[in-house]
């Protein structure tokens, strides 16, 4: 339920989580699964079925969290599943470190990419993610998702309140403000926008928590404060932005992660 207005709406998304991760944030908010060693081993078939039963229980779209070192595999479970009747929106949720081969591969199968934009500072993306490459990397696959999906198409027309408002097709891009480092959300915000202007919706996120042992980056190990927030969010809006979401309140909590066993 905690995905953004237009992918939970009310009845929820369909969220498929893939146990391991070709990032090493020192902060992952999902480090019980990205770590790799939490989750089982299923066949096609078993996907293809998991698909299916989100879909009875009522949910808006099949939304894949860090599939990326499982795309071949992907690709043909979303060929078979839409053959055999599939027709929820696919969400690919992404932390952006993509292989762009792989991205255009899912061109047709994929209507709505969730991709995030941690940095622009190869320094920061070394020292918190072990990848000084993020961003030359992010910023080529997210080119190619927007290629595929250049436009956002809704079901419902409510963009204000987001009420009985689904999105069908469309890019996100999500950046989580990091304690201590209002400038690099700035650089990255101001980039997205300058190079995309509204043709995608920016998901402005503070719900950074400290949920690992944070001791070796002092700087980081704390919550966003909501002066950094507002500092952001405002910088977004004198920018020009309009398609954005932003987050309310106190949502960098435990509550707000997944408890995987």
């Amino acid at each position: 339920m905690w995905e953004e207005p237009c992918i939970s709406g009310k009845e929820g998304s369909g969220t498929v989580f893939f146990s391991g991760c070709n990032l090493k944030c020192v902060y992952c908010q999902n480090s019980k699964i990205a770590i790799g060693d939490v989750g089982h081993v299923i066949s096609e078939s078993e996907l293809i079925k998991t698909f299916f039963e989100l879909k009875e229980k009522g949910a808006n779209n099949i939304n894949l969290v860090t599939p990326s070192h499982f795309v071949p595999q992907i690709r043909s479970a979303l060929i078979k599943a839409k053959k055999e009747g599939l027709d929820l929106p696919i969400v690919y949720n992404t932390s952006s470190y993509e292989n762009v081969e792989s991205i255009k591969s899912l061109e047709g199968l994929v209507d709505v990419y969730l991709p995030d934009m941690k940095y622009v500072s190869g320094n920061l993306s070394g020292r918190y993610s072990n990848a000084p490459d993020y961003f030359n990397v992010a910023s080529v696959a997210i080119a190619e998702m927007v290629r595929h999906q250049p436009k956002a198409i809704f079901k419902g027309s409510d963009l204000d309140t987001w009420e009985d408002t689904y999105i069908l097709k469309g890019v996100i891009v999500r950046h989580l403000v990091l304690p201590s480092h209002v400038d690099e959300s700035k650089r990255v915000i101001e980039y997205l926008y300058k190079t995309y202007g509204d043709s995608i919706y920016i998901s402005i996120m503070n719900q950074f928590t400290p949920v690992t042992d944070l001791s070796r980056f002092p700087e980081i190990n704390r919550k966003v404060t909501e002066e950094e927030y507002d500092e952001v969010v405002d910088f977004a809006i004198d920018l020009g932005l309009e398609n954005g979401f932003i987050q309310e309140g106190d949502t960098a909590s435990e509550s707000f992660i997944p408890d995987f066993h």
